[in-house]
């Protein structure tokens, strides 16, 4: 009886702190490396830069902020699962919330030393297009793509 109630809700700034808390220490733990970044600053990018340029939602259970994604109809920029709740299916139902939108095609990044990462986008459909983007966190990192099995045009 572990059923887990996830809802997925457009994402409002009156989250934008436990939204950053979490994906900071995902992130952390997935790369093994400290955030760059201030606390602060990544509220600011969240709300002023990420925002406006991406259809943000985020996942909620038990009343917590639980994961959040980022993109837009060819692009995911972020997507994040608190530490404790991966493996509830919360990435793959916000995955499917993006493919859903897209059009047709998905492209994203993912840090090469993050296998968990790889593992998961490749279960659900991504293939390998690139390596070796340049990122501010100096790893490198492979470009995946998705393209839709509805869209042989």
């Amino acid at each position: 009886m572990n059923q887990h109630k996830i809802s997925v809700i457009p994402y409002s700034p009156e989250f934008s702190r436990e939204t950053v808390a979490m994906w900071r220490d995902s992130k952390e733990k997935a790369i093994g490396q400290k955030e760059i970044h201030s606390f602060e600053d990544h509220v600011y990018f969240l709300n002023h830069i990420l925002l406006e340029q991406y259809q943000i939602d985020l996942a909620f259970m038990e009343e917590s902020v639980v994961g959040m994604i980022a993109y837009h109809d060819s692009e995911i920029s972020q997507l994040y699962i608190h530490v404790d709740y991966q493996g509830f299916g919360i990435g793959r139902t916000l995955l499917n919330k993006a493919k859903s939108l897209s059009s047709g095609r998905l492209t994203l990044y993912t840090f090469e030393i993050n296998e968990k990462a790889q593992r998961f986008y490749e279960k659900h459909g991504f293939v390998v297009i690139g390596r070796g983007h340049e990122n501010e966190e100096n790893l490198p990192d492979i470009q995946y793509e998705w393209i839709s099995q509805h869209n042989n045009s």
